[in-house]
């Protein structure tokens, strides 16, 4: 063999294992890898073990909708599911059935991508491009809601074209506001003093990073989040990496539930996961881009797979 093709041979080498540390960074398949022979080594009792959560409804289209779903979230007043539009902007009601209950028009909301319940019939819709946080009041009555009538925090943070917020959760106890940017950067900030709980008083808003909980994350993206009351835990919905990780009180990974066929009793992959919310029992609901909904229970631990 020629010197000049071993040094040709030595240089596609490099460069072969230059693209697949770029892959292996970009895939988080370290942080992955690890936490998967952690977990399979010495499993953790403290979690919600979501691989043993198995789907019992699977991509069901949601009939009479046929824009985009973004995000998800459970309202415990009425036993009920709500998630919003931005192709043609709506806030949507659902059964927990994936059945439509009303549809409410939003008008000056720019790019709506996420809504969270933080009370009776109050909730939160982001703004993705602008970054905005808008306090909505929904009843029975209620036939459009209106940003300009609402009360409204722009944080500004890092403004990235539409790679901005796409999630939400809250903490009622603790008053948090969780709010994910999707990507470059991937984080997920904690937002105190919105919604304002006491109107005669002045604000004090306070945006707190957990940057050793978000380096921890091993996902591409972040689509959507839910907050656990019950045990405090956060859970962070991916679409790029079709996961959903369980993070603990100190942000530890701690479990996985997979989206991709063969898991969790999928028997056809998640195409783009955009929305997940809890109910009060425990059962996650999920929804994905244009309008396929599922539904997650915990089954038994001989039905459960790890995610590769």
């Amino acid at each position: 063999m020629s010197r000049r093709l071993q040094r040709c041979l030595l240089l596609l080498g490099l460069v072969a294992l230059s693209l697949a540390g770029l892959a292996a960074h970009e895939f988080r398949l370290f942080e992955r890898g690890w936490f998967n022979l952690r977990t399979w080594w010495q499993p953790t009792v403290e979690g919600m073990a979501l691989d043993r959560y198995q789907a019992v409804v699977q991509a069901r289209p949601i009939e009479g909708l046929q824009d985009d779903v973004s995000a998800l979230t459970y309202d415990p007043d009425r036993k009920s599911l709500f998630t919003v539009t931005n192709a043609r902007s709506e806030l949507v009601e659902l059964s927990l059935e994936g059945r439509i209950l009303r549809r409410v028009p939003l008008i000056g909301f720019g790019d709506p991508e996420a809504v969270e319940y933080v009370g009776p019939n109050s909730y939160v819709i982001t703004d993705e491009r602008q970054q905005r946080l808008i306090r909505v009041r929904l009843d029975d009555a209620t036939r459009s809601l209106d940003a300009s009538q609402a009360e409204q925090l722009t944080l500004g943070i890092g403004l990235n074209g539409n790679k901005g917020f796409e999630g939400l959760a809250f903490d009622a106890a603790g008053q948090r506001l969780f709010v994910a940017k999707e990507r470059d950067p991937m984080l997920i900030y904690e937002v105190r003093g919105f919604p304002h709980g006491e109107p005669g008083r002045p604000y004090a808003v306070q945006v707190v990073q957990d940057r050793q909980r978000d380096r921890r994350l091993f996902v591409r993206d972040l689509s959507s989040l839910q907050f656990d009351e019950r045990s405090g835990h956060l859970l962070a919905l991916s679409d790029e990496s079709r996961l959903v990780v369980e993070l603990g009180v100190d942000g530890r990974p701690l479990s996985t539930l997979s989206l991709r066929k063969g898991y969790q009793g999928l028997e056809k992959a998640v195409p783009q996961a955009e929305g997940i919310a809890m109910d009060d029992a425990g059962t996650l609901y999920l929804v994905s881009e244009p309008n396929l909904f599922y539904v997650f229970r915990p089954g038994s631990a001989g039905q459960a797979l790890t995610a590769p």
